[in-house]
């Protein structure tokens, strides 16, 4: 199988080139070898008990079971090679073979080099961001609310549960890299060790020093990522499998792959959960700001997809002197807080080595990225008697990173563009800037990915929570993290407090509460985020634990509108349900008037407590009068005391999602070949791998190309006897799709020589 990311392969920036697609002769499709070893995914219409499978597999000599999941999905999994696989998709019981993905945790900064600190540098307890709020809430018995009862299953690379302030929480689990019941984390195994599981737990659940949003909640470990943080769709959902068989009550995923798609496996397994009455929580990935970058699980219609926003921060901006423009300094992870509030002097370092650290003292530090690490940078700078330093980008773009050790200054990023002007004023090497704090909150972190969905077009996230310097447990003591992996299980943890308030409520209304009452946000011009960046906004988990109103589900997709079509009318329903003691009555407030687009919205009606009611919304467009391919925005619905906002969004024609997405290159098992997999969202009318020589942009052959592929998961063995010679490689994968073309461009090795001593020595 492929192992994406920093595992086998590690992509370069996108590099932007001059270079166009050439029409040159395509060589011959390479085939497969059909003796390639694989592991797949085998999906089927019923429930099948395990003789069945053998029974089937009997026609299917080298092919072995491995899984058979009885509640994630209808199906197993096998090993076996390719021509095998191909055969058992075409048998009658068969719904779909899919080879297995690999799938990663989901932390922005996992991996830069950690700060660790040990749990004896905390002398007092402290709080959770954000949880101040909610551990003080009662349920309507006026009793506290902390979890208690409630069980989270939580997916992951395990936990630490011999940490103190876990302990309480723990209630057991299941390993299934391993193969047994101990969830412990991967531990003495140096960058493969891992601490993920352990952080995204404390965040949930924490009952010690640190207090989780659901403290007095029980945590079960499913270990489904190994060494690396890394593991497998079969992993995965056989820890869905079990989960679901354990029955507890709310499921988190902070793990994800880069593949926007909602028919993956693991994706349809997650709804499944939701349909045995688990509420589902996953991240929704940390590749923004783009648009189109949400990835598989956080994909899955019924879960709950969470992006990352920030916490009340005080952030630090400089002004040179005279000049109006401020800076916006990004503190690195496991910095010291930013306490400069007063005009300093700033100095400019070079590279930031030791030689350059020359009247330094009482000063910033300003330096460029490269040749050293961050830490050391800063640590050349503290010994030399400087007060902070500023870390300016060698690409364009800022930057996110992580220290390896605690230094008592502070240490930021700017953008290569800020440093490069910070660094032309500066006149006789030094100037005098202007430092001030300015509080953010609810800002959209730019590493949280946008949607929409591909193919359903659906909005997700469905909510965002604070995912930016998070503070948690980690294997040994604490550690601030951010990513969707940490905004994700303050969801499962407000999840748990809702559930104890209303044992009786679905995963479905569980979920609509912490829609229907979130905030929406907005970025620092004042501007609202889109839905598909947002979802429905910030979560307020104190006014989603007293609603009085649900609307069921928490947002409405109106489908694609195609000028060619005849109906130009697309409805939607909405369930709306009295919550609260007293009748209430519902009326929609008509929307903002848009050139093309008209509404249908139902009259005013009564509800008494505990009535329900279905209601159709429809939208009438007019394509010819639409200039954008999405659209969105928000429906509102008034119960007498609160607005509750109802994000929708439709596409028009084909819409600009990545024709391609999800590339991965690696030995394959055979020995005898490499692999590729892709993700074709919308299938392609033309697809191809073309490879360059990447210092000259020379043109060097097609590694595969083929026309009209059908949507999904590509995946191809290419023979070592059909590959260019050893070396590195500009690899361009383009797919055209409906006029639009979209491409991935990243490098390749191709290493024949070490394979084929591999495989001399089997």
């Amino acid at each position: 199988m492929i192992k994406r990311s920093y595992l086998i392969f590690i992509p370069i920036l996108l590099i932007l080139t001059a270079f166009q697609h050439q029409k040159l002769q395509h060589p011959p499709i390479p085939r497969e070898d059909p003796h390639a070893e694989k592991i797949a995914i085998v999906m089927t219409d019923e429930p099948v008990e395990e003789q069945q499978i053998k029974n089937t597999l009997k026609n299917f000599k080298n092919t072995k079971l491995r899984r058979v999941f009885t509640h994630a999905i209808n199906g197993y999994s096998v090993q076996g090679p390719a021509s095998e696989l191909k055969q058992l998709e075409g048998t009658e019981d068969v719904k779909l073979v899919s080879e297995v993905n690999t799938y990663k945790v989901e932390n922005s900064a996992l991996h830069q080099p950690q700060r660790y600190q040990s749990s004896s540098s905390f002398t007092d307890n402290f709080e959770l961001i954000g949880t101040e709020e909610v551990h003080g809430l009662l349920d309507e018995k006026g009793k506290r609310l902390t979890g208690k009862g409630i069980t989270i299953g939580v997916i992951d690379t395990g936990i630490d549960y011999e940490h103190p302030d876990l302990r309480r929480s723990f209630a057991g689990g299941h390993d299934l890299v391993d193969g047994d019941d101990d969830p412990m984390e991967t531990k003495g195994m140096g960058f493969k060790s891992t601490l993920h599981g352990t952080h995204v737990a404390g965040v949930i659940a924490a009952n010690g020093r640190m207090r989780g949003m659901a403290p007095e909640a029980k945590i079960v470990a499913y270990r489904a990522l190994g060494p690396g943080g890394s593991g497998t769709t079969e992993q995965v959902i056989a820890a869905i499998d079990e989960a679901i068989k354990d029955k507890v009550d709310i499921l988190n995923l902070s793990l994800g792959n880069d593949v926007n798609g909602p028919d993956l496996p693991i994706s349809l397994a997650l709804n499944k959960a939701v349909d045995a009455g688990i509420v589902a929580v996953t991240s929704s990935g940390n590749s923004g700001p783009n648009r189109w970058t949400v990835g598989s699980p956080g994909t899955a219609s019924k879960a709950i997809s969470v992006g990352a926003s920030t916490p009340p921060m005080q952030v630090p901006y400089i002004t040179a002197t005279g000049s109006t423009e401020e800076i916006r300094l990004e503190l690195l992870q496991g910095s010291d807080d930013w306490k400069i509030t007063q005009s300093e002097n700033l100095v400019f370092a070079g590279m930031g080595k030791k030689e350059d650290m020359k009247d330094v003292s009482d000063k910033l530090v300003l330096v460029e990225r490269g040749t050293l690490t961050f830490t050391e940078k800063a640590r050349n700078a503290f010994e030399a008697g400087a007060i902070g330093v500023i870390i300016y980008n060698n690409t364009d773009g800022t930057f996110f990173g992580n220290l390896e050790e605690t230094l008592p200054i502070p240490v930021a990023a700017i953008s290569k563009k800020a440093g490069l002007a910070l660094k032309k004023q500066l006149k006789n090497n030094t100037m005098l800037i202007r430092v001030h704090l300015i509080e953010e909150k609810d800002i959209l972190a730019d590493f949280s990915s946008r949607g929409p969905v591909t193919v359903t077009w659906e909005i997700k996230p469905d909510i965002v929570a604070p995912g930016v310097a998070i503070n948690s447990t980690i294997p040994g003591g604490y550690l601030p993290l951010q990513g969707t992996s940490m905004a994700a299980p303050h969801i499962a943890g407000a999840a748990a407090l809702i559930k104890q308030a209303h044992p009786d409520w679905t995963p479905a209304e569980i979920k609509a509460a912490i829609m229907n009452t979130a905030k929406e946000i907005q970025d620092r011009k004042g501007k609202p985020y889109r839905t598909f960046e947002q979802g429905a906004g910030r979560i307020q988990t104190e006014a989603a634990i007293e609603t009085e109103s649900l609307v069921i589900p928490g947002s409405l997709q109106f489908g694609k509108f195609q000028l060619a079509d005849n109906m130009h009318r697309h409805g939607a329903r909405l369930k709306v349900r009295n919550t609260g003691s007293d009748t209430k009555s519902y009326s929609f407030s008509i929307p903002k008037k848009q050139q093309g687009i008209a509404w249908e919205l139902p009259l005013s009606f009564t509800l008494k407590p505990g009535e329900c009611k279905d209601v159709e919304v429809a939208m009438k467009v007019s394509p010819e009068m639409l200039a954008d391919k999405i659209n969105d925005g928000s429906l509102v619905i008034e119960d007498g005391k609160n607005k509750i906002r109802i994000p929708y969004l439709y596409v028009l024609e084909e819409p600009d999602y990545p024709r391609v997405m999800g590339f991965g290159f690696a030995p394959a098992d055979s020995g005898a070949a490499f692999r590729y997999e892709v993700y074709l969202p919308g299938g392609a009318d033309e697809f191809g791998i073309a490879l360059f020589d990447p210092d000259q942009f020379r043109f060097i052959g097609f590694l595969d190309w083929g026309r009209k592929l059908k949507k999904g998961m590509v995946e191809k063995e290419i023979p070592l006897e059909n590959l260019p010679e050893d070396g590195v490689y500009l690899a361009k994968v383009f797919a055209k799709k409906a006029g639009r073309e979209s491409m991935i461009e990243t490098m390749i090795y191709i290493d024949k020589a070490s394979m084929n001593n591999r495989a001399g020595k089997r």
